[in-house]
């Protein structure tokens, strides 16, 4: 079975609009885990606009599952990330001011920068994860660079499930099958929700884990979020 990972940034989100600590960011991710979440993802940016460094030192204490760090690998976000030791590091190229991850990594122009940053992190045995597309070069580059897995930027999927499904996720499954054969983990994650997830799953069957944000907290506002993170995990099966 797939393993869930939520993103709670957008619980974070809500409680920044308002000051405060309601919503309680450590407790929703206690919750999580205990509504049968297999990890927390965070993200946490430098303008601390939804996690802040202070929830993720909080939520490390506080949960048993698989702890997972996204961000750009700027030196404070590394120092961050060495003293926590979470489960996973996924790196993303963000730049400081955009709005949501929009782009996988070039591995291949990047690569001696990726090295360097990789070597840091297993120095603490973190396991790693890079963002990409699915062009074949990036994932090739992965390994190259030294990666545990990576995860597979699944917007490009979103967008066009429901004008033709088979067609959107062709090149998913040949990048799927390129990091299976080259010995890489697989994750995905980006706009993967109630309606795209199960057909993704069934047809990558070499997924290891999604991580899922905006849309899970989204449907937690009508479903609830024990119920919701179990209809996530239904569809993984």
């Amino acid at each position: 079975m797939t393993r869930l990972s939520v993103n709670i940034n957008k619980i974070a989100t809500i409680r920044n609009a308002r000051g405060g600590n309601m919503p309680n960011v450590a407790k929703a991710a206690v919750n999580c885990e205990k509504f049968g979440a297999d990890g927390i993802t965070v993200h946490p940016r430098p303008d601390e606009r939804h996690i802040r460094y202070s929830d993720v030192r909080e939520i490390k204490k506080l949960i048993n599952v698989e702890f997972n760090i996204e961000g750009y690998p700027n030196e404070e976000f590394l120092k961050l990330v060495e003293e926590i030791k979470p489960t996973q590091v996924t790196l993303v190229p963000d730049p400081p001011d955009v709005l949501t991850s929009n782009a996988g990594w070039d591995t291949v122009k990047n690569e001696s920068f990726l090295k360097e940053v990789i070597s840091r992190l297993k120095e603490s045995k973190i396991r790693t994860s890079i963002f990409v597309d699915t062009d074949i070069d990036n994932i090739t580059g992965a390994l190259e660079v030294g990666t545990n897995r990576v995860e597979l930027y699944t917007e490009p999927y979103a967008e066009n499930y429901h004008k033709d499904r088979a067609a959107a996720i062709e090149s998913f499954k040949r990048a799927a099958c390129v990091a299976y054969e080259i010995g890489l983990g697989l994750n995905a994650g980006h706009d993967l929700n109630l309606d795209n997830l199960e057909f993704f799953n069934r047809e990558i069957s070499v997924l290891d884990e999604v991580s899922i944000g905006h849309a899970l907290i989204s449907d937690a506002l009508y479903y609830g979020l024990e119920n919701t993170i179990q209809m996530y995990k239904r569809l993984l099966r």
